[in-house]
Order: C-alpha cells, then structure tokens, then sequence
C-alpha cells in the first residue's frame, strides 16, 4: 500500500470510529430521551388519574348529596301530605261525632272559656240539634252565656260574642291555630325513628 493509500485508508478508519462515536452518542441520546418521555408521561398518566379520582369522587359526593336531599325532600313532602290528611281527617272526624259526643266536644271547649259570658253563636246544624239543657250544661262548665238564634257561617264549634271580643272556637280555626303542635304530635307519633 502507498503513502495515498495509507492516508486514505487512514482517513476512513477515522470516519468510521468518529461515525461509531456519533451513531453510539446519537443512541444514547435517544435513550435518554426517550426515558425522560417515558418518565414524564407516566408523571402526566399519574396526575391524569389522581384528576379522574378525585372527579369521580366529587361526582359520587355530589350524586349522593342530590339524592340524600331529594329523598329528604320526597319525605318531607309525604309527611305534610300525611299531616294535611290528619288534619282535614281530625275536623271530619269532630263533624261526624254523633250528637251526644258532639256537644260533650262543645261543652269542653266551653270550659276553656270558665269565667267568661256573652252569646254563643252555633252553626244552623247545630242550632237545629241543639240540646235542651244546653245552656245549663255551658253554665255547669263555667260559661255564662245565652245561645243567639242567628247561625254562625261555621261548621262546627262556636263562637262566643261579648260587645266586640270574639272568641273563637270553631272546629277549623283551633285546628288551624293548633297546627304545629298536631304536626309536632303527628312527627312523634307517625315518624319517630
């Protein structure tokens, strides 16, 4: 071999070693690069599922929250139903005692009145049924009061009139004045748990 071709055959082993280097630099840097990306989306897959975690947990507290309230809501709903019927029931039920239970009714109510006097007013029903001894059994329960012949626009109980002062002791509207504490008793009674 000549001088040229020493110098070319040496010119080409350097080239190969110097490409040997670049190709092994160039396959290490891809290595490199390759597992910082594969370091950095397992970092990123990570934070992608602990978000999905944590969204799918505030969606099942939140599905729960909306169901614990409308099933709040739904029972709340048929416990006024169930006291809307009580008390609609509890006034049917005074209107259809019979006339000795009825009246036994009024003369009670009569009694919250002891001390008092005036006029008794009554429903045409009740003026119709009206016992003998009405009168005498309101003043044994500690009413002073006369019966006026002119119907009240009641339904049941009375109402009893001194000058200006009413009382009112119709069915209806002491049920109505009494309402929260027959639904305090209906909640005790119907849906202690």
């Amino acid at each position: 071999m000549n001088g040229s071709e020493r110098i070319l055959s040496r010119i080409k082993s350097d080239c190969d070693e110097s490409v040997r280097a670049t190709e092994e630099n160039a396959r290490k840097e891809c290595d490199r690069i390759i597992a910082d990306a594969q370091l950095q989306a397992d970092k990123d897959a990570a934070e992608v599922t602990e978000k999905a975690k944590q969204k799918r947990l505030q969606m099942e507290t939140s599905a729960q929250s909306r169901a614990q309230l409308e099933t709040r809501n739904a029972l709340l709903k048929r416990r006024r139903s169930e006291i809307d019927k009580t008390v609609t029931g509890l006034e049917k039920y005074l209107l259809g005692l019979n006339d000795k239970e009825y009246f036994e009714a009024i003369y009670r109510l009569a009694a919250q009145l002891a001390g008092k006097k005036g006029e008794v007013y009554l429903c045409k029903k009740d003026l119709d049924r009206l016992p003998s001894d009405f009168e005498g059994r309101l003043k044994e329960a500690g009413l002073d009061a006369t019966v006026s012949k002119t119907p009240a626009d009641i339904s049941g109980g009375f109402i009893l009139k001194n000058g200006d002062v009413e009382e009112n002791m119709e069915f209806a509207a002491i049920i109505s004045a009494r309402r929260d504490e027959i639904e305090d008793l209906i909640n005790q009674e119907l849906f202690a748990r």
